[in-house]
């Protein structure tokens, strides 16, 4: 039988600060809330001129929905810039390193949904001061 319908509140989203990248603040919306653990949803925040650190999600495919302000995931080791603006979607295939850039002076704010796996997975690589945009 299927699972019932379940919904977070804006109210509920907590911050979440383990396994996560420095700069971002990370918001947990859809977590651990299917059995199997198949999908994970959160809300990324960038304020102005902050960058994560270069990362990866593991086994984990990223989907970005771009809902407000204008950022960029910075790939290939800088060499690829893939700018966002609102209604922007991107695709990050799992095990691509990549780094969350916000250059700008407004909060920028994404939605991502990952799977397979019902928590975020992240693995944390060496941090770069800057990427020119």
């Amino acid at each position: 039988m299927p699972e019932s319908v379940r919904v977070t509140r804006a109210s509920e989203v907590e911050d979440v600060s383990s396994g996560q990248t420095d700069g971002m603040i990370r918001q947990s919306a859809i977590v651990n809330l299917i059995t199997p653990q198949q999908i994970v949803g959160t809300l990324m925040r960038a304020q102005s001129h902050s960058s994560s650190a270069i990362h990866h999600h593991g086994n984990q495919d990223t989907i970005v929905y771009a809902v407000s302000g204008r950022g960029a995931i910075v790939s290939e080791g800088g060499e690829q810039v893939h700018k966002l603006e609102p209604g922007d979607w991107a695709l990050i295939p799992k095990g691509r390193e990549h780094q969350e850039v916000n250059e700008g002076d407004e909060e920028v704010v994404w939605v991502i949904c990952r799977a397979p796996g019902g928590t975020p997975e992240v693995v944390n690589l060496v941090s770069i001061s800057s990427i020119e945009m």
